[in-house]
């Protein structure tokens, strides 16, 4: 049995990026623990229905993937870059200590969202051997309608060198993405089925498979 933590900037990221590779975890008989990074509220302009829609969302998304655990930082979505790096490194790191993972997956550093660089920066402050030591596993997932709308210069793509077959779990992973409202929609807008599909079968085709999800190893200590 692993230990295995999924770092999520927003809720969603988890089920686009990883979540066919989250339900295979369980289904082998893994513990699987969320960190959602950053939270709504109505001092940003989120209606009251909202931010409880949203923390009903997250119940509903905890209860069909069947998480160990779910954790909040409880940073303000789309503000990550205001806050100091000391602050959500030590926010991070307090709850990386709490489940001790084996395996972390975080978001691509070069995504389209600044959020997600300054997850996949404060996550990576808290991999060092000598101080998590129980971290051994370290891999950065694809977030559709982020990944691929990267536009700097220096970045050479995504370039997996891990596919994970998910054809047994594609279709669950569909229908929790549908329990986030409004968050999906109709092709080509880039968070649609037909979409999420494709690019499972994208994925499964460079691995041999009907369905896959791809990743960049960045860290394995074997």
């Amino acid at each position: 049995m692993k230990k295995v933590l999924v770092v999520a900037p927003h809720p969603d990221d988890e089920t686009l990026g990883c979540g066919g590779t989250l339900l295979r975890h369980i289904n082998d008989g893994d513990e699987v623990s969320w960190l959602i990074v950053t939270k709504i509220t109505q001092a940003q302009g989120f209606s009251s229905d909202r931010v409880t829609s949203r923390a009903s969302e997250i119940n509903q998304v905890s209860g069909m993937y069947n998480f160990k655990s779910v954790h909040h930082a409880g940073f303000d979505s789309m503000s990550l870059d205001t806050y100091s790096k000391k602050e959500i490194v030590e926010t991070l790191s307090g709850l990386i200590n709490d489940v001790k993972p084996e395996i972390i997956y975080l978001p691509y550093r070069l995504d389209a969202h600044s959020d997600h660089e300054v997850v996949f920066d404060a996550v990576a402050s808290c991999t060092k051997w000598f101080r998590y030591p129980f971290v051994k596993v370290v891999r950065a997932y694809e977030t559709l309608s982020e990944t691929e709308f990267g536009l700097r210069p220096e970045d050479s793509g995504f370039r997996p060198n891990l596919f994970i077959n998910i054809s047994e779990f594609i279709d669950k992973k569909i229908v929790i993405m549908g329990l986030y409202a409004g968050e999906m929609g109709t092709h080509p807008f880039p968070r649609s089925e037909k979409t999420i599909r494709a690019l499972a079968t994208l994925r499964g085709s460079a691995s041999g498979c009907e369905a896959a999800e791809a990743f960049m190893t960045l860290k394995e200590i074997l």
